[in-house]
């Protein structure tokens, strides 16, 4: 059974940073694109960063472009965000997603993990 463990969440200030972890297991991790969504109350879940299974490749939403960085570690099965200079408006729940493909679209992804909360006050 796949398993994706998040954590790394919590609240900061504007302009600061949080490094998201996720942990996977029950899988070939090596093998499989990894990606991050995240959903505000109250709206869609939404596509946020995506890496592919050797870490060469990697995907972001316009958004978070040039602020946020997505990568792996292989031997570690654990895929990170490193998201600087935080807004207001990245305030959501992160999930992390494993998939065959990279993609923006979430029904491309097959398993989720549980999220896990940003808060950035302003």
């Amino acid at each position: 059974q796949v398993q994706l463990v998040e954590s790394g969440g919590g609240l900061v200030q504007a302009g600061g940073s949080l490094r998201l972890s996720c942990v996977a297991s029950g899988r070939t991790f090596s093998s499989y694109v990894m990606g991050w969504f995240r959903q505000a109350p109250g709206k869609e879940r939404n596509f946020v960063a995506a890496i592919n299974w050797r870490g060469t490749s990697t995907y972001y939403s316009d958004s978070v472009k040039g602020r946020f960085t997505i990568s792996r570690d292989n031997p570690k099965n654990t895929v990170y965000l490193q998201m600087n200079s935080l807004k207001p408006e990245d305030t959501a729940v992160y999930y992390c997603s494993t998939g065959s493909i990279a993609s923006t679209v979430l029904t491309d992804y097959d398993y989720w993990g549980q999220g896990t909360q940003v808060t950035v006050s302003s």
